[in-house]
């Protein structure tokens, strides 16, 4: 091995060599830490000897024979190539001091360089090998070379010290290594050697980061070993073993791996005295919450001594102030522990950190780590550290807290039910389905009265969302018959969660109540002097004007609960404010439901969580499918889908379900369809308003697959179970007018008008959404010279809604009942127009019927002739108009165009003026031939 920035230190050895052999003999101390190269530069300088004619002597100390006597000294004599009677000399003088009492009557060894202790006998053998070892430079010159010297038995250091007090005037070189770092070494045999006046110390300094780079630049091309050198060193920091180790690793993987590196790391340990061991393994569990003094009481040393060893790490570049320079080197050495000494390391190091007052979170890690008993107050240790990882968004951490809370004693069952109700509701956020083992422990404990009000509340919401319909109606039935103050917490809670429960999971609500009026909305509820939960208050009276049918009177209310939703937030049920205010604008049919999805999904939340990202994107694409962006309404699903798995949706499974197969069925892709048709859903979904929207959204895959009664008994069985649940509201889905369709299409045109007129004559129905679909069903049904009236009428409240899919079937319809009426140019405007909406929300059906209307002149394909009117307009009014004509709100036209909504307006009127035209639906469908100029363009009108 070629050693880098050690050529100094190599050639001065080999110059004291040369000296000796004019008898003026040298003793060396090469001192340096583990991994500095002390070895391989002590075997390189003995080779170098043994090839220019030296006598060479060759020992290496090991702390497994640091207790067998005179050991040292026999590597030494035997390593001699010497023969005949000088050998037999050596060989007798050796078993002589083996036959010789080691000390004196008290048995008292003492400690190494101390001479007085060995008997008189010994002593005389010792002097005689000695005498016999400088007799071999009469001959030659000797190099004597001893590796580790720290771990040599007492009698060799004894002997090697009278050696080496008279080597200065024979032809002999010693040389010794050590690492004075390390404690607990030979102190005074160092200090007797080192006062000869023949005797120096040299250092061996880690490598610099220009020597890695030289090491380095050995094994790979030079840019690249530039560019690694500053991570090696800040890894190994120059230690040789480390480095020689990360390039394996380097050279295998590309990383550092435990096989590498980690295996190098406890190499080093091996070597180390027993205290840098100790110290090694309490750092390792202390981790970041190492402090000197936490160190010294863990290791059980001596704080000089921990301190000492401490010291000895970082030389050996294995630590980095209180810390390991790399988690492997941490993981590695925990790993070597026995598995019992490693979990009580880490309660002891926890019952430390408890008594000092530490950061509940660092004590809590080192008890989950354990996963051993720990004392009564660990509980509330552990308790205390999820809430606090709670609010640092660490969610993952807070679960593992409290299973370890959970595993522990609990004084009574009670107790243990509060810490594995919580445990519940942090596992809720990032996975349900890993919380619902712990349901069936928690149903018991409730049975037996053992989980408080609060509790069992959120308890029967986790059941209901696992389908376990039968247990929540049961817990929730005797939480109903408890005596609970009228004026408390509990009682409150309990009628808040009342009322979610009529919009959510209708089957288990109480028949006998109906919600009360907004305006009314706390005299329904027994008022309580403190605060319920966060999440019952709003989500009560947004879940009652739901359930009323009355979403648009609490629609400030909503945009309220989205505006003080912070990215902080209680975990009992976080989402449910903020999904209820979007599903009162989604039934008030507000467009900008969409964008106030947008808005949370791109907030920072803490603690973060998948399931509430879900049911966001699922909502996201529920409100998509609204507007007719087809295409966004699948992307959010599929990523719905994604953000937790399958089984975790519960029965809110139909939500981003019921969106892919309604997507996906009106952009005509129904092979996608019919695939997650055939995914397996809860039977207890269809229990629940999330069954709803699945049940719906297949009955359009049949009405538009021409399988029409299918279609109607899925429509149908929507309207039952929503009049059988007390919620046949507008706004969840348009059962009535889907069902009118499919009877249409059966021929029936009467069932179809029922429905419709039912449809209009019904409470609540004052959203755009639900008088379009019902007067469009009307018009399609009825006489033809009818129908431009009402569709005209129905095409007004799409556009309110912003749904470009509905929008586009009322254009194709009304593009039908001119061609009918024989007004062909009518006909053609309106199919021109739907065919741009198309292209916008990807409805493939749509496109093709569309294609019927066209004359066979018409180029659909390339860039149409201009309009004479639109030589009528200027080029800030033609850019308006063509995005008018192209289904654009004039707020949507004020962003394309960066100007304001009043500004549009203005552009329209006199657009309306110089054509002669009263509204917008009677722009001529040619102005979108600048449409192209107006995209592009960009700028402002």
């Amino acid at each position: 091995m070629e050693l880098v920035e050690r050529a100094e230190q190599a050639m001065h050895l080999k110059h004291l060599l040369a000296q000796s052999g004019a008898r003026k003999g040298k003793v060396v101390l090469l001192d340096g830490p583990s991994g500095s190269g002390k070895t391989e530069l002590l075997r390189q300088v003995a080779d170098h000897a043994a090839d220019t004619g030296c006598l060479v002597l060759r020992a290496a100390c090991s702390r497994a024979e640091s207790a067998l006597p005179l050991g040292v000294l026999g590597q030494l004599l035997r390593s001699a190539p010497i023969a005949g009677e000088r050998a037999a000399e050596l060989d007798l003088l050796l078993r002589r001091a083996g036959e010789e009492p080691a000390a004196g009557a008290t048995g008292d060894i003492g400690a190494p360089g101390q001479e007085a202790p060995i008997g008189t006998g010994l002593a005389r053998v010792l002097h005689d090998i000695a005498q016999a070892l400088l007799s071999l430079a009469d001959d030659a010159t000797v190099l004597v070379t001893i590796d580790d010297i720290r771990h040599a038995d007492r009698l060799s250091l004894d002997c090697l010290l009278y050696l080496c007090r008279r080597t200065g005037s024979a032809r002999m070189t010693a040389v010794l290594t050590d690492d004075s770092e390390l404690p607990d070494g030979p102190a005074v045999f160092r200090t007797e050697l080192l006062d000869q006046p023949h005797a120096a110390r040299t250092r061996l300094a880690p490598l610099s980061e220009a020597g890695v780079a030289a090491m380095l630049a050995a094994h790979l091309d030079r840019p690249s070993a530039e560019r690694l050198a500053p991570e090696f060193q800040a890894i190994a920091a120059g230690n040789l073993l480390l480095l020689h180790a990360l390039l394996e690793d380097h050279l295998e993987t590309g990383g550092v791996r435990r096989e590498g590196y980690g295996r190098a790391v406890l190499r080093q340990l091996s070597r180390a005295e027993a205290s840098v061991t100790a110290v090694a393994r309490a750092l390792a569990v202390l981790d970041t919450a190492t402090t000197p003094e936490r160190l010294a009481r863990l290791s059980g040393l001596d704080g000089a001594v921990a301190d000492a060893a401490l010291r000895a790490l970082r030389a050996a570049g294995l630590v980095h102030g209180t810390g390991y320079r790399h988690d492997i080197a941490r993981q590695s050495i925990l790993d070597r522990i026995p598995a019992d000494e490693r979990a009580a390391l880490r309660v002891r190091a926890a019952e430390l950190l408890y008594e000092q007052g530490a950061p509940a979170p660092e004590t809590a890690r080192l008890l989950v780590d354990a996963a051993a008993p720990a004392g009564p107050w660990s509980v509330d240790v552990l308790l205390e550290a999820a809430e606090q990882e709670l609010i640092a968004g660490r969610a993952h951490r807070a679960a593992e807290a409290l299973e370890a809370a959970l595993a522990a004693d609990h004084e009574t069952p009670a107790d243990r039910a509060a810490v594995e109700s919580r445990l519940v509701q942090v596992r809720r956020l990032s996975d349900p389905a890993t919380a619902e083992h712990h349901l069936t422990a928690l149903t018991e404990a409730a049975r037996a009265g053992d989980v408080g009000p609060a509790h069992t509340v959120d308890l029967v919401r986790q059941l209901l969302w696992q389908g376990r319909s039968a247990e929540a109606r049961e817990l929730l039935g005797k939480l109903r018959e408890t005596e609970l103050d009228p004026h408390g917490e509990d009682a409150a809670l309990l009628h808040d969660t009342e009322q979610w429960i009529a919009w959510t999971h209708p089957t288990v609500a109480r028949r006998a109540r109906r919600p009360g009026p907004p305006a009314a909305a706390g005299a329904g509820r027994p008022p309580a002097p403190g605060r319920a939960e966060p999440w019952s208050r709003p989500t009560a009276v947004l879940a009652g004007a739901l359930v009323g049918g009355r979403a648009h009177e609490v629609v400030d209310r909503a945009e309220q609960v989205l505006r003080d939703r912070g990215p902080s937030y209680d975990i009992t049920w976080p989402e449910e404010p903020a999904l209820l205010a979007l599903g009162v604008l989604l039934c008030a049919d507000r467009p900008d439901a969409a964008a106030w999805c947008d808005r949370l999904l791109s907030e920072g939340h803490t603690p973060y969580s998948p399931t509430w990202m879900a049911l966001l994107s699922a909502t996201r694409a529920e409100a998509a499918v609204r507007l007719g962006d087809l295409t966004a309404a699948v992307d959010h699903a599929q990523l719905a889908l994604g953000h937790v798995t399958p089984n975790a949706w519960g029965v809110a499974l139909g939500a981003p379900l019921g969106s892919l197969v309604l997507a996906t069925t009106r952009m005509g892709h129904y092979d996608e369809t019919e695939s997650y048709l055939t995914r397996s859903v809860p039977k207890a979904m269809f229990e629940t308003r999330y069954g709803l929207h699945y049940l719906h959204a297949r009955g359009q895959f049949h009405l538009a697959t021409g399988h029409h009664h299918a279609a109607l008994a899925d429509f149908l069985a929507c309207g039952e179970r929503m009049r059988g649940w007390g919620i046949d509201v507008p706004g969840i889905v348009p059962w009535r007018t889907s069902a009118a369709e499919a009877w249409l299409a059966l021929g029936n045109r009467e069932q179809a008008a029922r429905l419709a007129y039912d449809q209009l004559g019904r409470p609540g129905t004052d959203g755009a959404r639900a008088r379009a679909g019902a007067l469009r069903v009307l018009a399609v049904g009825g006489p033809v010279g009818r129908r431009p009236q009402m569709l005209a009428e129905a095409l007004e409240l799409f556009e309110q809604c912003g749904d470009r899919y509905e929008q586009t079937r009322v254009l194709a319809d009304l593009s039908e009942a001119y061609h009918q009426l024989g007004d062909n140019r009518r006909a053609r405007t309106q199919a021109r127009r739907a065919r741009h909406l198309v292209g916008l929300c990807g409805a493939a059906p749509l496109n093709e019927a569309l294609l019927s209307f066209l004359d066979e002149g018409d180029d659909t394909s390339g860039s149409p002739v201009p309009s004479p009117e639109s030589a009528l307009l200027t080029g800030s009014e033609r850019r308006v108009a063509a995005l008018a004509v192209g289904g654009y709100t004039n707020r949507e036209i004020a962003v394309k165009l960066f100007i304001t909504p009043s500004t549009v307006e203005q552009h329209l009127t006199r657009v309306y003026r110089k054509l002669g035209v009263r509204c917008r639906k009677d722009l001529p469908v040619e102005l979108t031939l600048s449409g192209a100029e107006t995209v592009n363009a960009g700028g402002q009108a």
